[in-house]
This record gives C-alpha cells, structure tokens and sequence, in this order.
C-alpha cells in the first residue's frame, strides 16, 4: 500500500494540491485540486480572501478521501513577507492586506528615521523590497495602532492555516525570514529591532525549522475532511520548497526559482551582510536546515503575465513566446525597477520605459513579449555576473526550476545571455520541494542530499545549451 503526502502550494494567482509517494525509488505526483488566486479590493486596500482560501484547502483534502488516498501527512506554503494579526480570542484584526497594496509607500523613510537603512541591513541582511513585513507593520503603526494594542499572536499566511488545520501556532523559518525582523546569527527574531520599531515583543511567537512535524488535525477538521493527518511544515516559503527541489548535490549550485518572481541564487552556509552585498541588492532568505538562500528578487513573469491579461487571454504563454521569437526589437527595460511592480498597466509602463530611455518603443504584443523576455535575460546573466564576484565562484550552469522552466525562448535567451548550460526542471518545484520535506521528516528520504538525487532521476529535466 502506497505511502501518500499531500503538498498544497498557493501562489499568488493560483493554488494546487497535489499528492506524491515514491514508487521504486522515484516520485510520483498527481494533482487532486486547483483553485484560484488573488488580490481584491476591500475598503480601499488589496487583500487577500483567507476565508475562501482556507475553504479551498479543505475541499482538495476531502479529494484526498474521495480517491481512496489519504496522505499520512500535510504541508502548506505560500508567498511571502504578508501576515494576519490575532486577537486574544484568534480573530483576524482588520483586512488581510496584500503585498502589492499601496499601504507601505513611504514607510521605509518611517523606519529609517528609526533605523538607517545601511544598519538595518548589516542586522538582517535582507533585501530593501517595499512591501517586507517590516514596513507592512509600519503602515500598521502608523494607520491603524489599535490593532498592534489589540493583537497577542502574529502569523505568517502559511503559519495561519497551519494553525487553523492544527489549533497550533508557531512560524515556519523561511517564511519568518522574507519580513526583514530576524538575526541571521541566531535564527529568531531580532528582538532589540523589535524593541527599536515600536513593535509589541508578544506577538513574535517561537520560529521552527521545516520538517517541524505541528500536530494531527483538529477534531473538528478532521470531521470535515474526513479523516486525520499530521501536518508537517515544509519549508513553507514557496522558493524555500522550490529551492529544495533543485535537483543538484553540487556544493556550488545557482539556480532561479522562476515563476511569478524570478528568485535567483545560490545556497551558503553563511549570511552575506556585507555593505556591497546591499550594495548590489541582495539578500539572506531562509532555506532548509538553516541553509541561506543568497539571492536577488527579480520582478519575472509577472510582467508577461499581467500582458497576457492585458490582452484578454487572447495568447497562450506558448503562443507568446512564439509571437516574441518572430521579431527583432532590441529593447531592454529594467526588471529590477519597481515601477513594474503594479502598474496600472504593464504594456504602457514597458512602452513609456522605453521612451524615456530613448530606445525603440515596442507596439505590437509580439514586440513587448520580446522587449520582457529579452530583458529577464539580461538581468538574469547580470545577477549571475555579481552571484560570482560575491562568491568568488564560477558557475558553468544554471539551474531553472518553476513554471518558468517551460518558457523555452525565456531559456534559450537565457543560456545564450549567461554563456551557462542551463537545465530546466522540475517545473512543480515548490510542491515537490514541499512533498520532499514531509518525505524526509517521515524517513522515507535520509536527507537532502537524498531527495535532491530522487528528484533528478524522477524529472525530465531540459537542456539549453549556451
């Protein structure tokens, strides 16, 4: 009789669960429940449904039951930096305000009145990225106090659902590590920035490792869906899961996690919070067995994404990818630029770019396709340019593991750029990196090193050369 594990990846657009077990050596996965994502407009703010999410996550476990598969375990994961605030009585204070909400503008100029920003980043040797828990919490602050007075517990998206399945609270380590609060020398909370903030000591709960085995489900859960389970944290930020699934042993890996984002690194041993680490931008995120994800966020495809809904999903991302391949324009735009981050509309931000730069600008779908995707490269083979001066490593490939891995063009583009044999897969990274954390706590895998070379001999990986 099979083992089973059930993963449930939420992205930001959409969310899956997807049971895996290994047979012969390899892992088998099969996709039990699809739902979507995304943010909404409440009371003037982008937010996200929790309710309808947690609701989602119940209906693909009762498929579990429905297929005769019960998994004997369970794991979430989700983006990163946003959170719920509870009360003394686990009620959510206020709108589960979403990352891309315009609330956080200005609140880093706040928290460096407090903190300069070279000294933040020498304590946490995080990323400046607009939206991190930390200036999440200072809008809270400053727009809404009560709820800082009123809450006792701070959870991380994931960590709220884990808690909602379980009646457990407690923060999973990667996902604790994207707000910016931790001390990556001790792995928990930075308590003297927290006294430094403002911020209420109480509500910043014990962190846990993934493979942290929370609980069984809840009585009452367990009604509902049918059965009981225990719920074993994954790494549950999404590129902390997708970064485990990278499937290279190699002590000297760089890899891009690609998907909405375009998350490109290496893992060290170490946190580099050097003042040219943050010079160039990057950061220190949590990954497994306190492993460091050194990396740069790059705004990925996203930007295809939001053209595609421009466009009335009139094209395929295929069908995009060939439209981009039939022409020639020369365009780059910044990926790294935060104006792409919510713009109105992503087809004229690329075109006033563009103009203002005093390139050509792109009209057509297929010009403005070619324009984002020719610019990934580039800042793909840029970032790989300062992963090597900081690591003093040459890196003859690169790793692509997400959604992303399916963009050929992207890839080719990619290997040409870079001048590295990029191999790309799996494309369900984050849920069979999640899937392999549960694997492990339950000693069907030894360890890391193990599940990394499962998953290459049960994926289909492609090869671009450069």
């Amino acid at each position: 009789m099979e083992t089973y594990y059930l993963a449930v990846d939420i992205g930001a657009s959409s969310g899956r669960h997807i049971l895996g077990h290994l047979e012969n050596g390899r892992m088998v996965m099969e996709e039990v429940h699809r739902f979507e994502n995304g943010m909404a407009e409440k009371d003037g703010e982008l937010c996200w449904d929790v309710k309808k999410l947690f609701a989602e996550i119940k209906a693909g476990m009762k498929k579990c039951k429905d297929l005769g598969k019960v998994p004997v375990s369970m794991g979430i994961d989700t983006w990163g930096v946003d959170f719920v605030l509870l009360d003394g009585n686990d009620q959510v204070l206020g709108n589960t305000v979403g990352y891309r909400d315009s609330r956080t503008d200005g609140m880093d100029q706040k928290v460096y009145e407090i903190i300069p920003e070279d000294e933040l980043y020498a304590r946490t040797g995080i990323q400046k990225q607009i939206f991190n828990t930390i200036y999440q919490l200072e809008a809270v602050k400053q727009k809404h106090p009560e709820y800082l007075e009123q809450a006792e517990h701070l959870l991380m998206i994931p960590d709220y659902f884990h808690f909602l399945l379980t009646g457990k609270k407690a923060i999973e380590y990667t996902e604790a590590s994207t707000s910016q609060l931790l001390n990556p020398h001790t792995k928990d909370w930075d308590r003297e920035l927290l006294a430094m903030l403002g911020l209420p000591d109480r509500i910043f709960g014990p962190i846990v490792k993934p493979g942290t085995a929370l609980g069984s489900l809840s009585r009452e859960v367990a009604q509902e869906v049918g059965y009981s389970c225990l719920v074993v944290l994954p790494a549950s930020h999404d590129t902390g899961s997708a970064v485990v699934a990278v499937p290279s042993n190699s002590e000297n890996t760089l890899y891009i996690s690609s998907g909405t984002w375009s998350l490109m690194g290496v893992e060290r041993p170490e946190a580099d919070c050097s003042p040219e680490s943050k010079r160039l931008n990057f950061t220190n995120e949590g990954g497994y067995n306190y492993r460091y994800r050194y990396l740069k966020n790059i705004m990925g495809l996203w930007m295809i994404q939001c053209l595609r809904k421009e466009c009335d999903n009139r094209y395929s991302f295929a069908q995009l990818c060939d439209l981009a391949e039939k022409e020639e324009i020369p365009s780059v735009v910044d990926c790294y630029d935060f104006r792409f981050l919510a713009p109105e509309s992503m087809t004229e931000e690329v075109k006033a770019f563009c103009r203002e730069s005093g390139q050509p600008v792109p009209e057509t779908v297929g010009e403005l396709a070619r324009v984002i995707y020719h610019s990934l490269a580039v800042c793909y083979q840029k970032t790989a340019e300062e992963l090597e001066q900081r690591t003093g490593v040459h890196y003859d490939a690169l790793h692509i593991v997400g959604g992303g891995t399916n963009a050929d063009y992207l890839n080719r583009l990619t290997a040409e750029a870079t001048g590295k044999t990029v191999y790309a897969g799996p494309a369900e990274a984050t849920a069979i990196g999640n899937l392999a954390v549960q694997m492990i706590q339950n000693g069907e895998l030894a360890d890391l090193t193990a599940a990394r070379s499962c998953i290459y001999e049960s994926e289909k990986i492609k090869v671009f050369q450069a």
